[in-house]
């Protein structure tokens, strides 16, 4: 089995180096962030990720795996240093890249010989290069040393099962040396291995990401479409998704994607494609798209209400997706705080994300279940898909709530149902 170190601990960082060691790996976890390091030393998990809790507490009382804020110290025990810190986005789209090159320079000053370097963390194609000539300019021992793209493709909430069960990884090098250590990382995973030179590995990530960003775009558009024409998005989609070229993932209409992925890595690739001297419009569309979807969500809100103020309107689900606590570029911050600028007293419940959701919105009432949240409230508003939600006392929500409004932005209910329990019901993209 292959020593390795993670650096950051992050979503990547922390579910990689788990299961890593869930298959046998020696794995070492690095994070600067001296209280994130004594909290997962403690037991604690800074994140809530479906299993992840498990593993990690498991792999530490078999030795191993284990977490340092010293990145000296996991280049010392690894053959093999994964780097997957943030790479946030920039005002003008590109990625702030300063994160990667501070744990490469940090990488180089600790290598005293012969290292693997992986960049797992989503990066900006040939920004491998940059980590290798980086490497080079700060190893003052001048050892050899190779640098591997090895893109994730992990979904947040169910990241566990994406890396113990991958469609195919990808290793992106420059030259054969370090392949053969890397497929003997992965081969407890069986799945498919794609060998390629580091700047394609390192475009297929942005590809992959933007062209499902496009897929959920194009279904809100065709949803727009069916509210104009009386057509059920439902049955246009699963109509579509029966073709084997299209398939039916990523074509639920909604309030549109969010999180730190999608929105991130799409507007990098339409500055990257920019930097190389191609104007990616259809992406750019989607990006508007994507925006579009919120304000229509909203004007659905205020036409069904009419007048927002002084309205109580409770909202389930705040997280960006469910199965995670994640509150990054969330459509329901996008939704409540207009809502909250027109005068409406929201109360919200999410079963995951409340804690840090109250760091965005402070001025909400957090309550401890959604019947709760719907108690007294003028109008109920869904942003986030849970299973919970879809499991519902219909009777129950009916009596706590002052009017009997639904407006569903993640089209959890079936309009027929809840026409029977006599909601006024608004979805999106299905006659009402």
């Amino acid at each position: 089995m292959v020593k390795i170190a993670i650096v950051g601990t992050g979503y990547v960082g922390l579910v990689t180096g788990a299961c890593f060691a869930e298959v046998g790996h020696t794995v070492v976890c690095v994070d600067n962030d001296p209280k994130k390091v004594a909290k997962l030393k403690a037991g604690g998990i800074p994140i809530y990720e479906p299993g992840l809790a498990e593993i990690v507490k498991r792999n530490v009382a078999a030795g191993r795996l284990r977490f340092t804020g010293d990145t000296a110290d996991g280049v010392r025990n690894a053959e093999v240093i994964f780097i997957a810190v943030p790479t946030p986005p920039q005002p003008d789209g590109s990625v702030d890249l300063s994160f990667v090159e501070k744990v490469a320079r940090e990488i180089a000053g600790a290598m005293t010989e012969y290292r693997i370097v992986v960049d797992k963390s989503t990066v900006p194609v040939k920004t491998g290069e940059k980590v290798a000539e980086t490497i080079r300019r700060y190893n003052k021992h001048k050892v050899e040393c190779d640098v591997v793209s090895n893109p994730e493709f992990l979904r947040e909430g169910c990241a566990v099962e994406d890396l113990m069960k991958p469609d195919r990884i990808v290793i992106g090098v420059t030259r054969p040396r370090p392949v053969a250590k890397m497929k003997e990382i992965y081969a407890p995973f069986h799945a498919p291995v794609i060998v390629t030179d580091i700047n394609s590995a390192e475009l297929i990530k942005h590809a992959c990401n933007s062209f499902l960003a496009l897929k959920i775009s194009y279904a809100n558009a065709l949803a727009l479409l069916c509210e104009q024409s009386g057509a059920n998005i439902d049955d246009v989609v699963q109509g579509m998704g029966l073709d084997k070229r299209i398939g039916r993932a990523f074509l639920n209409a909604g309030l549109g994607y969010g999180g730190s992925c999608f929105p991130k890595d799409l507007s990098a690739f339409i500055h990257i494609a920019s930097q190389l001297g191609y104007d990616f419009r259809l992406l750019k569309e989607v990006e508007r798209i994507n925006a579009d979807q919120k304000a229509h969500f909203l004007k659905k809100i205020r036409d069904t209400l009419w007048i927002v103020k002084d309205k109580t309107i409770a909202v389930l689900g705040l997280a960006f997706k469910p199965n995670t606590d994640d509150m990054r570029s969330a459509p329901s911050v996008e939704i409540i705080r207009p809502l909250l600028q027109e005068g409406a007293r929201i109360r919200a419940y999410d079963p995951k994300a409340m804690a840090k959701a109250r760091e965005l919105l402070p001025d909400i009432r957090y309550c401890q279940n959604a019947y709760a949240a719907a108690t007294g409230a003028e109008a109920l508003v869904i942003c986030t898909e849970w299973d919970e939600f879809r499991n519902l006392d219909l009777a129950r929500l009916h009596k706590v709530m002052a009017h009997p409004i639904v407006i569903d932005g993640r089209n959890v209910f079936d309009p027929k149902k809840m026409a029977e329990a006599g909601f006024v019901y608004k979805s999106i993209g299905r006659p009402e």
